[in-house]
């Protein structure tokens, strides 16, 4: 079942989808086809058979006359799946298929294991054909720990930090990516702040606390004020209750965007009734029921 991590990392490539091709040329080095427009096109996969493959988000690259040259698969995996192995050239063949255009699978696996199995090539077939996904892992994500780079490469220093936050330079890469969420909407900057802070361990958590109370005490404050606020409620309180009130925020925040975006209608009850809602098992289950819903009753239920 996706995650909120998994669907924030989704949510920033469809809030960016110029972000997917950006990274394709600067960290693959793909020659990626000139190109006027990036869009995010449709996700869900149907068959000729009684099954529907869906695919986390598909990004659509279109020349100056509205013509496709470039379709790619984004797929954020969190742990090894074989059944990926037979989906994803699926999605290929089908995106190829109905958009007429070069196609490729773009893996985002914080994992290092996780991204090693997502790389291997997959044999279509006694070995006459394969597919090789392009994985954003610790091999290719580099570590950002300058602070004007981060600034100028927010999204890839997030990522950064997911990957390598738990790492040995996992602090400096930490302090760089939260340090650069100052330039963004407060809304973007707590989805981006929750990703990063999510995927930390509790050494590398307690260390980012101590640095922030010690920048506070010194009156040295870099981060945005609501992450040290976050941060500081939960060192004060023992516990990380601003932090457990921030992901509902989140939570909430994703679901209304889910829903906006499945066309569903909500009435100011259902609205009322999600913000009102503080228990994240919950909120996870209606964020899962926007997939395939139809209307407000098939998320609530």
């Amino acid at each position: 079942m996706p995650t909120l991590e998994h669907n924030a990392i989704v949510e920033m490539f469809r809030e960016n989808p110029e972000l997917a091709p950006h990274l394709l040329a600067i960290l693959f080095h793909v020659d990626v086809p000139p190109h006027a427009s990036v869009s995010v096109g449709e996700s869900a996969l149907d068959q000729l058979l009684p099954v529907e493959f869906r695919a986390d988000l598909v990004i659509e690259l279109r020349d100056a006359n509205g013509a496709l040259v470039l379709a790619i698969v984004l797929e954020v995996q969190r742990d090894d799946d074989p059944d990926k192995k037979f989906s994803w050239p699926v999605y290929v063949t089908v995106v190829r298929a109905r958009k007429r255009c070069a196609t490729i699978v773009l893996v985002v696996a914080p994992n290092a294991a996780v991204a090693t199995w997502a790389a291997s090539s997959i044999d279509l077939g006694l070995g006459l054909g394969n597919l090789k996904p392009l994985v954003l892992g610790p091999l290719v994500v580099p570590e950002v720990t300058d602070q004007v780079e981060a600034e100028r490469e927010t999204e890839l220093a997030v990522l950064s930090a997911v990957v390598h936050g738990n790492g040995p330079n996992g602090l400096a890469v930490v302090v760089a990516a939260l340090g650069a969420l100052g330039r963004l909407d407060q809304s973007h900057a707590a989805a981006y702040f929750q990703i990063v802070y999510n995927a930390l361990r509790e050494p590398v958590r307690r260390a980012l606390e101590a640095l922030i109370m010690e920048r506070q005490t010194e009156a040295k404050a870099t981060f945005p004020p609501f992450a040290q606020q976050l941060i500081d409620r939960g060192v004060r309180e023992g516990k990380l209750d601003g932090l457990r009130e921030g992901k509902l925020d989140g939570l909430r925040d994703a679901l209304l965007r889910l829903l906006g975006r499945a066309g569903i209608t909500l009435t100011e009850e259902h609205r009322a009734r999600i913000q009102a809602c503080t228990d994240t098992a919950t909120l996870d289950r209606w964020v899962e029921n926007v997939l395939g819903a139809k209307t407000a009753a098939d998320v609530f239920s």
